[in-house]
């Protein structure tokens, strides 16, 4: 009776197992959407956003770095040169260049599109894992011609977002407000340059997608995401608080903050969207790869476009929804030609260990098991054992 339980369980943990990368980048964009809000009125407040990326990680390495050193202790690979500067240009690329560009580029958009031009991520790490060769594209294959369609359709779309604008759409809780000039220390700011701060996002982007490559590239040779995590933090840390200083030219007076929206928008971003995100990425990658963890931003495009329309009050224009949608309509292109991919690839270890415990039971009968072992009968003494012994033995 209990083997038929845990046989009859089998199937739904196979399907737990599978459904865990899902709602694992699902928290994921939940999480990065709320980030977009919080620092744009942060920003919008007058916080230096590269006070805010330092702040942020300094807040994620004090969050992630008691796990990585109680849990990764006894796992812990040793320290190398080769991986400590992977290391370096990790805490480089996504917690220093990559958040600096998209924190100006949403002051010179809006939270909406900088959100939106994030979708442009996946199509630049798929070109760039197919460079790499850590993604196969096989050009007569419908998957491999769903994957590049995707790609191009995405960038397309990213495109009308940024040179189209169209008429606005008025929403019934848009109306008689605005969002088009912001007051910082008494000066009224026009913030509004869309094709400025689109190439920082987008730029920002690529160096996101050399971040995922290389993290999922390091991940082979210091396989232990807690630890990875934490010197990415620690690391982007430091870096950002060199940049800082060069940045702000010795003002001070931009590194305090107050309990207000500023500090949310720190610890926020720094547990959920730094410790956490980072930590997620590098279970994730070990079995989907960088192309699977970035598949499914157009969710915080969505989660971002009603939240910052109902507390920001930002407009919607027809030329950027229309945009939009021809990213979201690429972007699930690539998804659709990544999920074929894993119908033809060998399961996942999880996954062969619950295949491995299944065929046992099921060979189980309750009553009595019985093992052969097959063994070398010498030549000598072949003429008095019996012939069905020569061969096999039974072992109890």
């Amino acid at each position: 009776m209990n083997n038929q339980v845990r046989i009859d369980s089998m199937p739904t943990r196979s399907i737990f197992s599978k459904a865990k990368p899902f709602c694992a980048v699902v928290f994921l964009q939940f999480g990065l959407a709320g980030m977009d809000i919080l620092c744009k009125v942060a920003l919008n407040r007058g916080m230096s956003n590269y006070v805010l990326v330092v702040y942020r990680h300094i807040v994620a390495a004090a969050a992630i770095a008691p796990f990585a050193v109680i849990l990764d202790k006894k796992v812990r690979p040793k320290m190398t040169i080769s991986i400590f500067v992977k290391l370096m240009l990790l805490g480089l690329l996504e917690p220093v260049i990559d958040q600096n560009l998209y924190y100006m580029g949403m002051k010179n958009t809006s939270a909406t599109f900088a959100a939106a031009m994030c979708n442009v991520l996946p199509a630049i790490t798929f070109i760039m894992a197919w460079v790499l060769r850590l993604e196969k594209v096989k050009i007569a294959d419908i998957r491999s011609q769903a994957k590049v369609v995707g790609t191009i359709a995405t960038v397309g779309g990213a495109m009308i977002m940024t040179l189209v604008k169209g008429p606005v759409m008025e929403l019934f809780w848009t109306q008689g407000r605005s969002n088009q000039y912001t007051e910082t220390k008494g000066v009224v700011k026009n913030y509004k340059d869309p094709i400025k701060g689109s190439l920082m996002i987008v730029t920002g982007c690529f160096s996101w997608s050399c971040f995922m490559i290389l993290q999922a590239v390091t991940l082979k040779e210091y396989p232990t995401e807690l630890s990875l995590t934490a010197w990415i933090c620690l690391l982007g840390a430091a870096e950002g608080t060199i940049l800082a200083l060069v940045m702000e030219r010795g003002d001070f007076t931009v590194w305090s903050i107050n309990c207000d929206t500023r500090l949310l928008a720190v610890v926020y971003s720094g547990i959920f969207c730094s410790a956490l995100a980072y930590y997620i990425q590098g279970v994730i990658m070990k079995d989907r790869g960088p192309v699977f963890v970035t598949a499914f931003s157009p969710l915080s495009m969505v989660l971002v476009a009603i939240l910052s329309s109902l507390i920001l009050a930002e407009q919607m224009h027809l030329g950027r929804v229309f945009g939009a949608i021809l990213i979201v309509a690429g972007l699930y292109l690539v998804v659709w030609g990544k999920s074929k991919d894993y119908k033809f690839k060998t399961p996942t270890t999880d996954e062969q260990i619950e295949n491995d415990k299944q065929m046992e039971d099921q060979s189980d009968d309750g009553e009595k098991k019985c093992a052969y072992e097959v063994i070398s009968v010498d030549a000598s003494v072949e003429e008095r054992v019996p012939r069905d012994e020569q061969l096999i033995v039974k072992v109890k």
